[in-house]
């Protein structure tokens, strides 16, 4: 079995990572793909890379076809303000494209298709209390979080009209080594603690960039991906990848402290309430998944991977 896997970064090399291990044979589809990122990330088991944008049919049809994919994991598109700064542009990567990896699937004949959403779709204008579960409402965000409501609600037409599998994933906000190059806010200002510590200098995080917010280790995604990549078709078919645990930007800094002792960050007090966090219930009862990496350990992991990757 071949899996197909639209982007090489942050996400898709996490699952790749949880992938290589069970020996699946795997292909990257990206328009950009960073050899040196790669190699930091799989080392040895770098997988064949097709250089191709996902708004481009035929060349990602002709790669479903060429390397016989069973399984599609679609991580790729734009990130957060980078879909807003030009939204045409934005929403026909996001949108236009998850059309055409859905009509490449359905071409090639994929049986599993693994989509990476993201929490911004559940609209949080509407009152709740306690952990929210992936029954509660789509909708209400900006430009990213609509691009990924509509992509959902696309997708599962496609999956009810074609009948291939249609598993998705709503992770919390994801950090690790990478994210900042696509244009996570969360990236940006959690590499920035890395950075700094390693390198010795200040960090400085205005209030407005200090909100409470819910993290998961990037790792801890891929392992629910190969989780949803390779289980027996569950009845149900979206699963939040989080901790349930909301943190203070405070508690991340003190978090990447544990591994770089000498970081001197200075965070500007949030007024901002903190979030509901995601509720994993369903994550740990149907996949028998739950995050593995507390916050330090993911420290830990990250500033490895960031030193080896600038040694």
């Amino acid at each position: 079995m071949t899996t197909l896997v639209t982007g090489a970064g942050l996400i898709g090399t996490a699952f790749a990572q949880e992938a290589a291990k069970r020996g699946e044979t795997l292909v990257f589809f990206d328009a950009r793909p960073d050899d040196a990122y790669l190699r930091v990330k799989l080392g040895d088991a770098v997988p064949e890379v097709v250089r191709g944008d996902v708004r481009d049919l035929p060349a990602l049809v002709d790669a479903v076809r060429t390397h016989g994919i069973d399984t599609l994991v679609h991580t790729a598109g734009l990130i957060g303000g980078q879909v807003s700064a030009a939204l045409y542009t934005g929403l026909a990567i996001n949108v236009g494209g998850t059309i055409n990896v859905a009509e490449a699937a359905r071409l090639g004949g994929v049986r599993r298709f693994v989509h990476v959403s993201t929490n911004g779709v559940y609209n949080r204008r509407i009152a709740h209390h306690g952990p929210i579960a992936e029954s509660h409402p789509r909708g209400g965000g900006g430009p990213y979080a609509s691009s990924k409501t509509a992509n959902e609600v696309l997708l599962e037409t496609y999956a009810e009209h074609y009948g291939f599998e249609l598993l998705m994933v709503r992770p919390a906000a994801v950090f690790g080594y990478g994210h900042y190059v696509a244009g996570s806010s969360a990236g940006i200002r959690v590499h920035a603690l890395v950075e700094g510590g390693v390198a010795g200098t200040r960090v400085e995080i205005p209030a407005a960039q200090a909100a409470p917010q819910e993290y998961v280790y990037a790792r801890d995604v891929g392992r629910m991906i190969d989780r949803l990549a390779t289980i027996a078709m569950p009845s149900q078919t979206v699963f939040n990848a989080a901790t349930g645990i909301v943190s203070t930007f405070e508690e991340m800094a003190a978090a990447a402290k544990t591994a770089l002792p000498g970081l001197d960050a200075r965070i500007e007090p949030s007024s901002a309430s903190a979030p509901e966090p995601l509720d994993i219930t369903a994550a740990r009862e149907v996949l028998e998944w739950e995050p593995a990496y507390s916050l330090e350990e993911a420290f830990a992991d990250y500033v490895e991977e960031f030193r080896r990757a600038n040694a």
